[in-house]
């Protein structure tokens, strides 16, 4: 995975600011992706979206402008102990390309703060959760 990762870098990806977001799954989307690996890339396609669609919008820009980043996957289905663990390495530009005329915008995306990593139910006062 390192070696594929650095060949990436090194000579596919261009020279911008790269992160690596890790996706793992509970144990019965593990099992569920490794006996139906069409499950699988329809979870890829939201997850990809998602990050993309939030690059956008922190870039102070909207997708419908037609602006996006770059995105590697790489699936892994097995744990350091060989053991099935169906998980997720993505390579992710930190930023997103807007067409202008003929050529694009290269436009910069801060890292994300840890408030931005992390999702939290918060009760409100009549103690339903927040949807």
């Amino acid at each position: 995975m390192v070696e594929t990762a650095a060949h990436l870098i090194d000579h596919v990806i261009p020279h911008v600011p790269v992160r690596q977001w890790v996706l793992s799954f509970p144990w019965p989307l593990r099992m569920l992706f490794a006996a139906r690996p069409e499950a699988l890339t329809g979870c890829l396609e939201v997850v990809v979206r998602c990050i993309e669609t939030h690059l956008v919008q922190r870039a102070g820009l909207r997708r419908t402008s037609g602006a996006r980043t770059g995105v590697v996957t790489l699936i892994q289905r097995h744990g350091s102990a060989a053991n099935l663990n169906v998980h997720l390495h993505r390579l992710v530009l930190d930023s997103v390309y807007e067409p202008v005329g003929e050529g694009v915008r290269y436009r910069l995306v801060t890292a994300p703060s840890d408030t931005q990593l992390h999702f939290e139910l918060e009760f409100g006062q009549s103690g339903a959760a927040a949807r």
